[in-house]
């Protein structure tokens, strides 16, 4: 059974001039021990989908459709403490800014041990074992000592880590991490990451990586979902996704980053912005931005289909050729 499951999910905003949808019908699954990247644009929901994951959506934001099943069990519709539970003990969420997840009035360890305490049936000096071997796991030398500092006498990626943590502390099997290397340097970041992967490979955890670089999914993820205006427009292995992209999208995307080894004057672009909410267009909400549109693309929305090794939302693998025409464009 899939550690998690989202099906069918719907969130809006309403507001006094209607209804917007935010994020509209949208599946996946994770399973245990797997990185799922997140990518897209901004605006295409990534931290949307996260949020409404572990319970954390803005008002008025709301889930107005579908379901989200964590190891079976349906948690969209719980209370708020119920949710609160799970988000600590079953969730663990990193965020970009760890200063948003860090109190800075209290020592990291009085957080940390905090935390263990209210999911985890430990003594006082059990969590404080614990929180010191966790800081250790996470790359944070000196812990016994780093543990009574406060987080502002840690450095950005440090703090980074004390966040991995703090979101490992109740050992959950999921970890909700939303852009949690965009705030640092690129020497940094690839120890965050380095660290993500070893998260799962030793504890066992299932990770939902949202980010808009796909250089740390390439680096990072086992498979992809690529979004676009609050949909899914592709999503499978993360190689394959990469090197043979089914969406004109995720194609797009694909070649806007820079090559080494391809000499050019200028990087390639997709013309255009992602639709607002208030006028996404009708059909495929790509199509102005397409290079291969055609007459169905303008007027129906196209579901995940097979394309081969990956599914994408394209009317291309739907058509006669579609196959041969994809391993052309790859």
């Amino acid at each position: 059974m899939s550690l998690l499951q989202v099906s069918n999910l719907v969130v809006e905003f309403p507001h006094r001039r209607g209804t917007l949808r935010a994020i509209d019908d949208i599946s996946f699954e994770i399973e245990p021990g797997e990185i799922l990247g997140v990518v897209g644009e901004s605006g295409a929901g990534k931290s949307l989908t996260g949020a409404a994951i572990i319970g954390l959506l803005e008002p008025p934001g709301c889930i107005a459709g579908g379901e989200i099943r964590l190891e079976g069990q349906r948690i969209d519709n719980l209370g708020h403490e119920a949710m609160r539970h799970i988000r600590g003990r079953r969730i663990g969420a990193i965020f970009q800014d760890p200063l948003t997840s860090l109190n800075p009035l209290y020592t990291v360890g009085r957080q940390l041990i905090e935390t263990i305490r209210t999911h985890l049936p430990v003594s006082e000096s059990e969590a404080r074992q614990r929180a010191i071997g966790l800081l250790t796991d996470t790359g944070i030398s000196a812990a016994e000592q780093r543990l009574d500092h406060f987080p502002h006498q840690f450095s950005g990626g440090m703090r980074q880590r004390v966040v991995i943590a703090l979101a490992l502390a109740a050992e959950p099997k999921l970890i909700v991490a939303d852009e949690p290397t965009t705030a640092l340097d690129v020497s940094i970041q690839a120890q965050i990451i380095e660290l993500l992967k070893s998260i799962c490979k030793e504890r066992g955890a299932a990770v939902m990586l949202i980010t808009h670089d796909m250089g740390v999914i390439a680096e990072t993820c086992d498979r992809v979902a690529v979004m676009y205006a609050g949909r899914v427009a592709e999503i499978g292995p993360v190689h394959e996704v990469i090197h043979q992209p089914a969406h004109p999208y995720t194609a797009g995307l694909m070649a806007s980053i820079p090559d080494m080894e391809v000499d050019r004057d200028r990087l390639n672009q997709i013309d255009g912005a992602m639709p607002r909410l208030n006028a996404i267009p009708r059909g495929c909400a790509y199509n102005p931005r397409c290079p291969r549109s055609f007459d169905r693309c303008m007027v129906e929305r196209p579901d995940l289909m097979n394309a081969g090794a990956t599914h994408a939302a394209c009317w291309l693998q739907a058509t006669p050729g579609a196959s041969a025409a994809h391993g052309a464009a790859a």
